[in-house]
């Protein structure tokens, strides 16, 4: 009957033992419903925990936090305030919260750890928790550009949508720099405020723009321009890329920038246009056509251009018929060259001249009259 006592009293202390309660002396208990929880670097867990006081005498009671990972930190409230110790009645309970902090650079894995109450005796109760972090976290700073890559012409602006992380446990202030090539414009942009820093909160986030003007004379080419953002220990850099396709500039003329020309009523007249490649990309089936007056007619030798690279230029003839019924006067013929990208007009003063026929035929009629009138009047004399 003895070792049958010693037997069972021995495994009530191995069992107190792994719980770590002295159960000759339990006169404090903990109880929590949830001691195991998922959580994200960076987040503060509240724990709700009930001190329960099995004596039949007032229990002054502290508290500790043992196994706890480095790094990590905790605190220890009731009703708002920080305690160290605690006073519960006999046969009575009390309420205390436990708030542990999970740092933000920690690797993804279970955690364990304990809270420790012992009484004034010295007696001790131990609560058992599991934090599961779902994530690994980091101390860093990150900037994600929703689009680092935009494509335009010499004459666009590049607009970057962009956004700062902060994922450190302190708040930064970050100063914003910017490396672009000579004579590049770099700007950014908070709302539609110019600034050059940014302010954003532990484990939170910040919305920039940032607006990239090129210089008039930037060729057709793909361009870098590196972005940092710098805090207190932490930064972080991107690089954006704009890709210029060229300026796209074209002119409509003549070899000797001329543009009047004379014709005859139903006559016609060849014109020499050239078309100029004024922009730095090269300008594709560039269209050909001629606005003229009424009953005029227009006739070109290519009505299409299929390639002119930048800085050249194509010499195309246009005929130009002018009506039967066009009086003596000055005649005004458009011509247009159209590209996909861009356009130029040419307006051309035409002055109409009577045909020479009918002026060799007013002569005749008019000679007619007059050799009429002197026959009329050598024959008959005057009277």
């Amino acid at each position: 009957m003895l070792k049958k006592s010693i037997a069972i009293l021995s495994l009530i202390l191995l069992v107190s033992t792994m719980i770590g309660v002295n159960p000759a002396f339990a006169q404090v208990t903990l109880y929590t419903p949830y001691t195991g929880l998922s959580a994200t670097p960076g987040e503060t867990i509240d724990y709700t925990v009930d001190v329960i006081n099995n004596e039949s005498s007032i229990q002054n009671v502290t508290f500790d936090v043992q196994g706890l990972p480095e790094e990590w930190s905790y605190k220890i409230t009731a009703n708002g305030s920080a305690i160290e110790q605690l006073s519960v009645r006999k046969g009575s309970e009390e309420q205390i919260t436990l708030e542990i902090t999970v740092p933000l650079e920690i690797e993804q894995a279970d955690y364990e750890f304990n809270l420790v109450a012992t009484d004034q005796s010295g007696n001790s109760s131990q609560l058992p928790f599991l934090v599961k972090l779902t994530e690994e976290g980091t101390f860093e700073t990150e900037i994600n550009v929703d689009q680092p890559n935009l494509q335009g012409q010499t004459d666009s602006s590049f607009s970057y949508s962009a956004t700062i992380r902060n994922r450190t446990a302190e708040e930064q202030n970050y100063a914003l720099t910017a490396n672009a090539p000579e004579g590049w414009g770099v700007v950014f942009k908070s709302g539609s405020d110019n600034i050059t820093s940014v302010t954003v909160e532990p484990n939170s986030e910040a919305d920039i723009i940032v607006d990239v003007t090129p210089p008039e004379n930037a060729s057709a080419d793909t361009y870098e321009i590196g972005v940092s953002a710098a805090g207190s220990g932490t930064s972080a850099e991107t690089t954006l890329e704009a890709v210029i396709t060229g300026s796209y500039g074209i002119n409509l003329t003549t070899p000797n920038e001329n543009l009047s020309t004379d014709i005859t009523s139903g006559g016609d007249r060849v014109i020499d246009l050239v078309v100029q490649n004024t922009g730095t990309a090269p300008l594709t089936n560039v269209e050909l056509s001629a606005s003229t007056p009424t009953d005029w007619e227009y006739e070109f030798d290519t009505n299409t251009i299929p390639e002119i690279a930048p800085g050249e230029s194509v010499t195309v003839k246009a005929t130009l018929t002018a009506s039967n019924d066009a009086i003596a006067g000055d005649y005004i013929t458009t011509f247009t060259a159209t590209a996909a990208e861009t356009s130029s007009d040419a307006d051309f003063r035409v002055s109409v001249e009577t045909s020479t026929l009918w002026g060799i035929i007013g002569i005749v009629i008019i000679v007619g009259v007059v050799a009429g009138l002197y026959y009329i009047i050598k024959k008959y004399g005057r009277r």
